[in-house]
């Protein structure tokens, strides 16, 4: 497998690819229309869709439209989780709470433009590749 595909539903894809641009460094692979972008950092492929839009941010067949936002995320692996809080913080990224500790690391949850959730990681057992 080459690499992982995630999907958010968003309001503004435009928006969107610039903050994970900005603020998180992916890179965009694709931006064929105004209202999807697929975007990758490493082996992650972002797929950033207009709610309402064509393809998969169309209503589906019970008539249900794809919304923005929950619980669902992926995980960033960082070396330095405060330098990474610091710089975000700088540019205007918006955290979703504190830092929580474990056993295995610390991590903080940064919301995207749409409140999606992207954890931040720093692993206290495993290198950050």
């Amino acid at each position: 497998m080459d690499h992982v595909y995630v999907r958010y539903f968003v309001t503004d894809a435009e928006r969107s690819t610039r903050f994970y641009r900005e603020k998180l460094g992916f890179e965009v692979v694709m931006n064929p229309n105004p209202g999807f972008s697929l975007l990758e950092r490493g082996p992650l492929r972002l797929m950033l869709n207009a709610s309402g839009g064509r393809g998969a941010g169309q209503p589906s067949n019970s008539g249900e439209t794809p919304e923005p936002g929950g619980w669902n995320r992926f995980q960033i692996r960082v070396d330095n989780l405060d330098a990474e809080i610091a710089r975000i913080q700088e540019s205007g990224g918006t955290f979703y709470d504190e830092v929580i500790e474990s056993m295995g690391g610390r991590q903080i949850l940064l919301t995207d433009p749409d409140g999606n959730l992207i954890e931040l990681f720093e692993s206290r057992t495993e290198p950050n590749r």
